[in-house]
């Protein structure tokens, strides 16, 4: 199942948790449940969604790839810092799912995070039932 999410910030960080969740067939009581981003400018993390863990997130990726530091790729389109910053976060997470709930921690979330917004992008749900 697929799910369109809008960011309005270059970098933007958005809780999906329940959209993931919603994507959880009724008839599933246990498995695992991956989330992939089909990007390479974004990136998925389960995490704790606090605004100011968020905004250390944002200020630390912006100090590991900051912007118009002349990398190769922005020869091509200014997006450098974006790919990299996509590259530390990841594509993909997978949180088990127990009596048809994620079963994620208590003050864990899923949390698309976008590098070059803002964007509509899509996030890919997949439950596998066990």
């Amino acid at each position: 199942m697929s799910r369109q999410i809008e960011t309005t910030e270059r970098t933007d960080v958005v809780d999906v948790t329940a959209d993931v969740a919603e994507a959880i067939p009724a008839q599933i009581d246990r498995g695992v449940c991956t989330v992939f981003v089909p990007h390479a400018t974004a990136g998925v993390v389960v995490n704790e969604n606090e605004s100011r863990l968020l905004s250390d997130l944002e200020g630390w990726l912006d100090e590991l790839a900051p912007r118009g530091e002349g990398y190769a790729h922005d020869e091509i389109d200014t997006n450098a810092d974006a790919h990299l910053r996509a590259m530390l976060l990841g594509e993909s997470v997978s949180v088990p799912v127990v009596d048809g709930s994620l079963d994620l921690g208590t003050w864990q979330s899923i949390l698309f995070v976008e590098c070059d917004g803002p964007r509509t992008r899509s996030l890919d749900v997949t439950v596998v039932a066990r």
